[in-house]
């Protein structure tokens, strides 16, 4: 089972994008840097087709530099992606963007022929944010709930760079499901969207076997429960997710928990590397094939009843008209 989301403004958007992405020279897609596979938007490889696309890999202060690391290896070397750690942040790292994008679009860049850069991203991802300090104004509304930009906005950086926004989008169906909590665990998908404990387990489950130190130290828990239902059971005794009677209330420790991931009180974290990532997406893979398999053969079994129900009806239709001629004849 997977998370959804996705609102009727990101349908829209897509074909927003579609439309204007003729006039684009470079794509410049903010990720989640404790996500940088699950944050990107598959559909918006596809709209770009060989658009360079500069990935900045924001919220870098939050994310494991090791991990993060195997992700800059891994697309390096591309002659149409680049990708930086980076924070909206951190005004170096604003100040090398029109560094970046010339880069990558060098025969563009002047009064005459400025560089037209869209900015894109899934909600939640400091899209807004981006745009701002690129800016120095405030001309983006900046929000902690995904999907607050819901339209394009054309906005100029210097003479030889323009901005386009687009409003975050998820894709309609994220047939990940590991991708999907790891979404909903970040926060990139609406809060009345999931379920704040099935989600919470998940990222917990993470946690206890891949930063199983950093969580202890956390919520100070001298044994660590391999079970990730008890771990939420023990965080919400340590921070008064109580209900009356003592009662464990299981809602409010996964908010306590996520709230924490999210914010980077646990400490610095990716939650997915590229092996692990070419690994789900081979079981993506097989599983679709086979469903297709079983659909093909549910079809295949249908036929000869389909082809039984055809020739009873025939016979009947015939028995019909056979015994409206005896009647008929017998007038």
């Amino acid at each position: 089972m997977s998370v959804q989301w996705y609102p009727g403004h990101m349908n829209k958007a897509r074909r927003e994008i579609e439309e204007v992405m003729t006039q684009v020279d470079i794509v410049i897609e903010v990720l989640d840097a404790r996500i940088p596979d699950s944050s990107q938007n598959p559909m918006l490889n596809t709209l770009r087709g060989v658009v360079p696309v500069l990935r900045l890999l924001n919220k870098k202060d939050l994310a494991d530099r090791d991990r993060l690391a195997l992700w800059l290896d891994h697309w390096r070397g591309s002659e149409t992606v680049m990708a930086h750690p980076f924070s909206t942040q951190d005004k170096a790292d604003v100040g090398k963007i029109s560094q970046w994008v010339s880069q990558m679009v060098p025969h563009r860049g002047t009064a005459e022929k400025p560089i037209r850069a869209m900015i894109a991203g899934i909600p939640n991802v400091g899209k807004s944010s981006l745009m701002n300090a690129l800016l120095g104004r405030r001309v983006a509304k900046v929000g902690d709930e995904p999907a607050v930009t819901k339209a394009q906005q054309k906005l100029k950086v210097t003479n030889g760079f323009q901005l386009l926004d687009t409003p975050g989008i998820l894709w309609p169906k994220i047939e990940n499901p590991d991708a999907s909590y790891r979404l909903a665990v970040t926060g990139a998908v609406r809060a009345t969207a999931i379920n704040y404990e099935d989600v919470a387990v998940v990222g917990l489950k993470f946690f206890i076997t891949d930063y199983a130190a950093a969580l202890q130290a956390r919520y100070k828990l001298k044994e660590l429960s391999t079970d990730p239902v008890e771990v939420l059971k023990v965080i919400g005794s340590k921070r008064g997710a109580l209900r009356a009677g003592g009662k464990i209330d299981m809602h409010k420790a996964a908010e306590v928990f996520l709230n924490d991931v999210r914010t980077g009180a646990i400490g610095p974290y990716v939650m997915e590397t590229p092996e692990m990532i070419a690994h789900e997406e081979q079981l993506v893979e097989e599983a679709k094939a086979k469903k297709e398999a079983e659909r093909q053969a549910r079809l295949a079994a249908a036929i000869p009843q389909r082809q039984q129900d055809k020739n009873r009806k025939y016979r009947d239709e015939q028995a019909k008209q056979a015994h409206a001629q005896s009647n008929d004849e017998n007038k």
